[in-house]
């Protein structure tokens, strides 16, 4: 909870994946709040009140991916809202011609995102869905010191400082120093 509240004001793509990853832990405990509590809650150096919240927290997430039916896979309404919000800028970013080295970026990261759908099985996702989804499978990859090939490396490192730009402008339009209105 502390550090998805700080990396949502700070990175909305740090915090998508870092709540993706929440979800699997939650998914690794078999969405049992004691085992939770015991095992990341109790680490946690902070007051028993900040303990409580971040108790709660978990308890929220562990309730909406029951409700949701995401105790195997998948993720919460609550982070698909984001990939849909981040989506909707993408888009408008594009469509207003304001911020040309974003666009720029992204048609420089384009020929990876269609190598990357070609190996998708879901053709119905976004391009920023997947670019987060492979950002996410080459954290995994590295958490389990899997060799990852030098071509998937470079793709990642260009896929990566576009999702940088994506940030940046979220903040910026969260913010109001964006508008991408004609």
């Amino acid at each position: 909870m502390f550090i998805a509240r700080k990396l949502k004001k700070e990175n909305i793509c740090e915090y998508l994946l870092y709540m993706w990853q929440v979800e699997d832990m939650i998914r690794a405990f078999h969405l049992n709040i004691d085992t939770i509590n015991e095992r990341i809650i109790s680490q946690y150096q902070v007051s028993d009140d900040e303990r409580k919240s971040l108790y709660e927290w978990y308890e929220s997430l562990i309730e909406m991916m029951r409700l949701e039916n995401m105790q195997s896979d998948g993720h919460i309404q609550l982070n698909k809202n984001i990939i849909l919000e981040l989506d909707e800028l993408h888009s408008g970013i594009l469509r207003s011609g304001k911020e040309a080295g974003y666009a720029a970026k992204f048609y420089h990261v384009l020929p990876f995102i269609a190598q990357l759908r070609k190996q998708q099985e879901d053709m119905q996702i976004s391009d920023i869905e997947l670019c987060f989804n492979f950002q996410y499978g080459i954290m995994l990859l590295r958490m389990k010191k899997t060799e990852i090939s030098q071509e998937t490396l470079q793709a990642q490192t260009e896929i990566s400082k576009f999702m940088v730009l994506l940030a940046k402008n979220y903040q910026l339009y969260k913010s109001g120093d964006l508008d991408l209105e004609e």
